[in-house]
């Protein structure tokens, strides 16, 4: 084997399609082999240096390899200490769990139980509902437009993408789809404080109508921001109204905080800026500190499984509790999600001068380092609001052209139109203004050349 050949991006590209399942996504945008990686940045086989803006889709919330993580997972690894145990706790355990319990919100703060689940996000929805069909003895569950709750077969049919839905049949049956604010594209055509009264209005009055036809549900889930929906945040207004009208029906509601989560919106669950408190926490991907893990977090009302009534054999991944645990030691400080905060704001403010200056940029959203730029085709129909309809194949070129100057964004939302950021919690501004530099010519250039084809 030629040792040059191997250590190029497109050998290991070309061998990865050889053997690897059709369902892989993200090297059909990024075709690289990844060789090293530290903080915000990551190297491939060829020693070409990329920002990276995905971060493992908002995983690691510290960057790639930050030394106190590492440290941690180094040291249990020397100890002898056991790596897998079940569901058996051990002092590493131990003090996860406390540490997560110490920073809970409101009434869940000396309230909660917590269930270790097999280690994605999708496991903690299904486990979730599960929990909730028990201890209500009710079946159906409410979701909302544009939710995404993970891609097991349960977590499938709590989504609202289509394209992953159609071709799978007879998913969970019993799920009702309600209207999600989303203020830029308002499904009731109203758009702002109207829409928002109308999405509120709406949810209470079917779930309190007599003969809305849907019986009472197990749980209410929701996210309080979208993420692979278009990083769409529900308002306050609306999170709190289906936070009273579940507490006055004793219908259990679920926050799935597993991308919107661990301090990504300047406090540790995007729930909290409304105030609230869900009978029900889903959390993942950087709740182990770069390693699997998955976890339920609920009121113990709600504690009605006997022993054995949702296990996974991963459930007890030390690793990922070690480094877990400095994650929440060191995103729940003040002075760090304050800088999330003014981070994120300087970041948004900077990308909505920038939708000023162009014709493709629809809507700039998010809170926090959770941000969403929408993208649209000025040339072509309105929607019932009037904005340009959203566009993926401009986005897909704007996400290549970030690519081919060294910056790693992902998009979401209908049709692929957005472009989200998922950055590292400790991105520094030097980093964002480098991201926004190369994001920025790159959205210029694609403006140039709609603006061209429009004279």
């Amino acid at each position: 084997m030629n040792e040059n050949k191997s250590m190029s991006n497109q050998y290991f590209i070309e061998r990865q399609n050889d053997f690897e399942s059709s369902a892989r996504s993200y090297p059909r945008k990024f075709p690289f082999a990844l060789n090293k990686a530290k903080g915000s940045w990551v190297e491939d086989v060829e020693g070409n240096r990329y920002l990276d803006f995905l971060c493992g889709a908002g995983t690691l919330a510290l960057g790639h390899n930050d030394d106190e993580v590492n440290q941690a997972m180094i040291s249990l690894i020397s100890s002898g200490s056991p790596l897998h145990t079940l569901d058996l706790t051990t002092p590493v355990k131990d003090k996860f769990v406390q540490t997560i319990l110490d920073n809970l919100p409101g009434e869940l703060k000396d309230n909660a139980k917590i269930q270790f689940c097999s280690p994605s996000g999708t496991d903690a929805t299904d486990a979730a509902i599960k929990l909730c069909k028990t201890a209500t003895g009710r079946g159906t569950v409410i979701a909302f437009s544009g939710a995404f709750h993970g891609m097991g077969h349960g977590a499938l049919s709590l989504t609202g993408n289509l394209g992953a839905k159609t071709p799978v049949a007879n998913l969970m049956p019993g799920v009702q789809f309600l209207p999600y604010p989303y203020s830029y594209r308002c499904p009731f055509g109203l758009g702002g404080e109207a829409g928002v009264k109308a999405c509120c209005a709406y949810f209470e009055r079917f779930l309190k109508d007599p003969e809305s036809g849907v019986t009472k549900p197990a749980a209410v889930i929701l996210e309080a921001i979208q993420g692979e929906g278009g990083v769409i945040p529900a308002p306050v207004e609306f999170l709190q109204t289906v936070r009273r009208v579940t507490k006055e029906l004793d219908i259990p509601m679920i926050c799935d905080e597993i991308q919107c989560g661990m301090g990504r919106t300047g406090r540790l669950f995007a729930f909290e800026h409304a105030g609230i408190t869900p009978d029900v926490i889903l959390a993942s991907k950087a709740i182990g500190g770069s390693q699997p893990m998955a976890v339920v977090i609920y009121n113990k009302k709600l504690d009605k499984w006997s022993a054995g009534a949702h296990t996974g054999t991963f459930r007890g991944n030390q690793l990922a509790m070690a480094a877990g645990t400095v994650v929440l030691e060191r995103v729940t400080k003040k002075d760090f999600l304050n800088e999330v905060t003014v981070k994120g704001e300087y970041m948004k403010s900077r990308l909505e001068e920038l939708k000023d200056s162009v014709s493709i940029i629809g809507d700039v959203r998010g809170r926090g380092l959770m941000l969403g730029i929408e993208i649209v085709d000025p040339r072509g129909e309105k929607d019932i609001m009037g904005h340009p309809l959203a566009s993926g194949l401009l986005a897909s070129r704007v996400q290549k052209l970030c690519f081919e100057h060294h910056l790693v964004m992902e998009k979401g939302g209908r049709n692929g139109a957005v472009m989200r950021c998922l950055c590292a919690l400790n991105v520094s501004m030097e980093e964002i203004d480098t991201m926004l530099s190369i994001f920025s010519e790159a959205i210029r250039e694609v403006d140039r050349d709609v603006c061209s084809q429009q004279q």
